[in-house]
């Protein structure tokens, strides 16, 4: 009887902590766009019409959310994923995912080019938060 009683207080907790909603976090990146031609332009429009491969490529790393702002050539990432993920592991799980992501982010690298301040071959760089409000 103790056993079964044990055997169901497990499960239950199983159960419950399958339940539970995934916690998320956001993550901000920032890259230039590098100036000349029509660069910006060329890149914008890839972005109106991202291959299917890459977006699935996306779901199947994990990423949960991607959203991409600009100001002039400065584009802003915000990318949505579970709590404590490799991002690096999650960018190669994407590649592998299929040949055309890989050929997708080397497209992309051509355009980019860091922020300032940024190492040189640098291109994509993290935004660390600073403020926030919170009208709760």
């Amino acid at each position: 009887m103790r056993l079964l009683l044990l055997t169901i207080l497990l499960a239950a907790g199983m159960f419950a902590a399958c339940n539970q909603p995934e916690k998320l976090v956001e993550k901000v990146f920032v890259v230039n766009i590098k100036a000349g031609g029509d660069s910006l332009q060329a890149y914008l429009r890839y972005h109106e019409a991202v291959w299917p491969e890459v977006e699935e490529g996306f779901r199947k790393a994990g990423y949960k959310k991607i959203r991409m702002f600009r100001s002039q050539h400065t584009m802003v990432m915000v990318i949505t994923v579970p709590e404590g993920a490799d991002l690096d592991a999650m960018g190669k799980a994407a590649e592998a995912s299929n040949p055309r992501c890989a050929e997708w982010n080397r497209l992309m690298a051509a355009y980019q080019e860091g922020v300032a301040g940024t190492l040189p071959g640098q291109t994509w760089t993290e935004a660390a938060s600073f403020y926030e409000f919170s009208n709760k």
